[in-house]
C-alpha cells in the first residue's frame, strides 16, 4: 500500500462506548472516498471480544481495523505520570498516538460521539505545515460567556482561538520534534485542569501552532449552528447532548440514520428506553457543576494563570524531583537520594567534639539552640511547618531508658518534628536528643542550616575509619547513659515521599548492643491549602509515635536486629495504610528489595 495513500485514523473508547464507535465507523465508512485506504485505530484496554468482533466485521476492501491496547504502552511511560487512574481516562490517550506510532507523519483522532456526514479524506489532506495540529473553534467557549471567561482568566487563551479536541488532525512529525508527551506530563505535575482536562492542556501547549478548521469538521450540536446542515462534514454530540439518551436531541436523524444500519442499533435503542429521567436530571446537575467549576476557578487566587503570572507555577526542579523519585521507586533503587547532597570532606576525630565536652561545643550547642528555636517558631507562625497532631506521645513518656527513635525522611523539616514532639514529651528534662546525620552535612552544608549541622546535638557519620570508631564509641556513651538518639533506617531521603522506604540495620544495631529499644515515629502528610513558593502545597505533618520495641534477651544480637527492624517496618506499613487507607504497594518489579 503506498504510504501517502494510507489515512490513520483513531478512536479511543472503553467497552461501554464502543458501541457509539460502531455508528460513528459507520458514517465514515459510507460517506468516505473510495479512492484512498483507512486504517481504523481502536485504543483502549479493556474492550470484550464480541465488541471487537463487530468493529473486525465492518472492514472492507479500504477500511482496516485495529485494536491497539494501551496498557503496556502506559507502562513504559508510568514514571512520567502523576496519577494512578489513567489506564482509565480514555480521554487522555490521543497525547500518546504520535509516540506509540512513529510511522505516522500525520493521523486523525476523532471523538465515538460524532457522525461523520462528509468524506473524512478531505480532512486529512489539509496541510498543517509546521503547526502541531488542526482543529475547529470550540462553540461551548465561543458561545458561553462563562466558558469563555474561563480559558481566558483561567488558562490564558483567547476564547476565539480555543478548539475542541474531539477532533484533531495532528501534526504526528511536530509532535515527536517538539516532544509534546513530555510537555504533557510535565503540565499534569504543575497544575490539573478539571473542567476541561485534555482539552485544556491541549489548548496550553498548542497555543498558536493551531491550523484552524471550517467549521463543518466539527460542528457541535450546542447554541447557534454556522453551517448550514447539508455542508456539515462531521456532527458531535458533545456534552449531554446524546440522541441515546434524549428523544428531542438536536439534528439526531443523522445518528439514527446509521445507528438503524447498524448491528447495535437494538443495543442502542435499549439504552434510549433505559434512559431515566432522574439521569437526565443528573445529566443537568452535570452541567450546572460545570459552570461552577469554571467560575471557582476564575476566582481562585491560585489558578494557572495566575500561577503563571506570579512566578508559582510548581517548580521544574520539583517535578524534575518527582519524576526521579518514580523513577527510583520503579527500579528498586531505595536506599538513592533523589537530591544531591553536599560535597563530603573527610571527618577526622580531632574535627567533632560528639559529646560536647569541650566549653567551646557547649557554647556553640547553646547559642545555636537559641538561633534554631526563634527559626522553628517563624516557620511554625508563617506556617511553612505545619504540626496537625502528635499521636502517641505517651509511648514516649513511658521510656525509661536511652532509646533509638527511628523516623521516616523526607526532607529538613522532618527533623524539626521530632524535635517538637520530644518537646512536648515528659522527657525533656530527662534526656537529651542527638541525631545521626551524613558527613557532607556537617563538613561542608552551607550556611544556616550548616550551622545547625554542627552544633545541634549531631552524630555525623564519617568516612575516616578512627573518626567512626570515635563515632561508635559516642553512640554507645549516648545510649547508655538514657539519651536519644534519632537515627533515619532508610539512610536516603525522598522530597514529601509518603511511603516507608526498606529500613538499613544501623539504627537496630545500635538498639541491639546497648539493650535498648527502638522508637518508631511515622510521620503523615496531608496537603494545607498554603500554597509554597514551589508551587506545591505545604504538608500538614501528623507525627505517628509507636509503641517501643524491646531487644529480647533470649535472643542473640543478629536475631535482635533482625527482628527489631522487621517489627519496625511492619509498624510504619500499618500507620501508612490506616492513615491514607490504601494499601501499601511499590511500583518496583523485585518485591524482595523491600524486606
Amino acid at each position: 500500500m503506498n504510504k501517502e495513500n494510507r489515512i490513520p485514523i483513531f478512536f479511543a473508547c472503553d467497552d461501554n462506548f464502543v458501541k457509539y464507535t460502531v455508528v460513528a465507523l459507520h458514517s465514515m465508512i459510507a460517506n468516505a472516498s473510495r479512492e484512498r485506504k483507512y486504517i481504523i485505530h481502536v485504543l483502549n484496554t479493556d474492550i470484550c471480544e464480541d465488541m471487537k468482533q463487530v468493529l473486525y466485521d465492518m472492514a472492507n476492501d479500504n477500511f482496516e481495523v485495529q485494536f491497539n491496547n494501551v496498557t503496556n504502552y502506559l507502562r513504559t511511560i508510568h514514571e512520567k505520570l502523576p496519577i494512578r487512574d489513567y489506564y482509565s481516562h480514555t480521554t487522555y490517550y490521543r497525547f500518546f498516538i504520535a509516540e506509540m506510532f512513529p510511522e505516522y507523519e500525520k493521523a486523525i483522532y476523532i471523538d465515538s460521539d460524532t457522525i461523520v456526514k462528509g468524506d473524512i479524506s478531505r480532512l486529512y489532506d489539509f496541510e498543517l505545515g509546521d503547526n502541531y495540529v488542526g482543529g475547529v473553534n470550540d462553540q461551548v467557549v465561543v458561545q458561553d460567556p462563562t466558558f469563555g471567561d474561563y480559558v481566558e482568566k483561567v488558562l490564558g487563551v483567547e476564547r476565539d482561538n480555543y478548539f475542541n479536541a474531539g477532533l484533531l488532525l495532528i501534526n504526528c512529525e511536530q509532535f515527536r520534534k517538539n516532544n509534546i508527551l513530555d510537555q504533557f506530563c510535565k503540565l499534569l505535575h504543575m497544575y490539573n485542569f478539571i473542567v476541561a482536562q485534555d482539552q485544556d492542556y491541549l489548548n496550553i501547549i498548542c497555543h498558536n501552532k493551531v491550523l484552524w478548521l471550517p467549521q463543518i469538521w466539527n460542528t457541535e450540536v450546542f447554541g447557534e449552528i454556522e453551517p448550514k446542515e447539508e455542508d456539515i462534514c462531521i456532527l458531535h454530540y458533545n456534552l449531554a447532548a446524546k440522541p441515546w439518551h434524549y428523544r428531542d436531541c438536536r439534528l439526531q436523524q443523522y445518528f439514527w440514520k446509521y445507528a438503524e444500519e447498524s448491528s447495535v442499533y437494538e443495543l442502542i435503542l435499549k439504552e434510549l428506553e433505559a434512559y431515566t429521567d432522574e439521569q437526565r436530571a443528573e445529566d443537568a446537575a452535570s452541567g450546572a457543576n460545570l459552570l461552577e467549576l469554571a467560575k471557582q476557578e476564575i476566582a481562585k487566587e491560585n489558578n494557572y494563570l495566575n500561577l503563571v503570572q506570579s512566578g508559582k507555577l510548581k517548580s521544574e526542579d520539583r517535578i524534575e524531583v518527582l519524576d526521579k523519585i518514580a523513577m527510583l521507586e520503579r527500579e528498586g533503587r531505595f536506599d538513592e537520594d533523589v537530591e544531591d547532597d553536599p560535597p563530603s570532606k573527610e571527618l577526622k576525630p580531632d574535627d567533632v567534639d560528639y559529646l560536647r565536652k569541650k566549653w567551646s561545643s557547649k557554647l556553640k550547642t547553646k547559642l545555636t539552640y537559641r538561633v534554631a528555636r526563634n527559626f522553628m517558631n517563624n516557620i511554625i507562625a508563617n506556617k511553612q511547618l505545619i504540626i496537625k497532631d502528635v499521636i502517641g506521645i505517651e509511648h514516649m513518656n513511658e521510656l525509661n531508658s536511652g532509646a533509638v527513635i527511628t523516623c521516616n525522611h523526607f526532607n529538613a523539616f522532618d527533623s524539626f518534628a521530632i524535635q517538637i514532639a520530644y518537646e512536648k514529651s515528659k522527657q525533656k528534662r530527662k534526656r537529651r536528643l542527638y541525631r545521626v546525620i551524613r558527613e557532607g552535612n556537617y563538613t561542608n552544608f552551607p550556611g544556616f542550616y550548616g550551622m545547625l549541622m554542627r552544633n545541634c546535638y549531631t552524630f555525623p557519620l564519617s568516612s575516616n575509619k578512627e573518626t567512626m570508631k570515635k563515632f561508635l564509641h559516642s553512640m554507645d556513651a549516648v545510649l547508655q547513659h538514657g539519651d536519644f538518639m534519632v537515627v533515619y533506617p532508610e539512610q536516603s531521603m525522598w522530597w514529601n515521599y509518603r511511603k516507608p522506604k526498606p529500613l538499613k540495620k544501623g539504627a537496630y544495631t545500635f538498639a541491639a548492643q546497648n539493650h535498648v529499644p527502638v522508637l518508631p515515629c511515622f510521620i503523615t502528610m496531608e496537603d494545607s491549602d498554603i500554597l509554597g513558593d514551589d508551587g506545591f502545597y505545604i504538608q500538614e505533618y501528623t507525627i505517628h509515635i509507636a509503641p517501643a520495641i524491646y531487644p529480647d534477651p533470649n535472643k542473640n544480637r543478629a536475631e535482635n536486629i533482625e527482628a527489631m527492624r522487621q517489627k519496625n517496618y511492619e509498624v510504619w506499613k500499618e500507620i501508612y495504610e490506616k492513615t491514607y487507607g490504601e494499601p501499601l504497594v511499590y511500583e518496583c518489579d523485585d518485591m524482595s528489595t523491600i524486606a
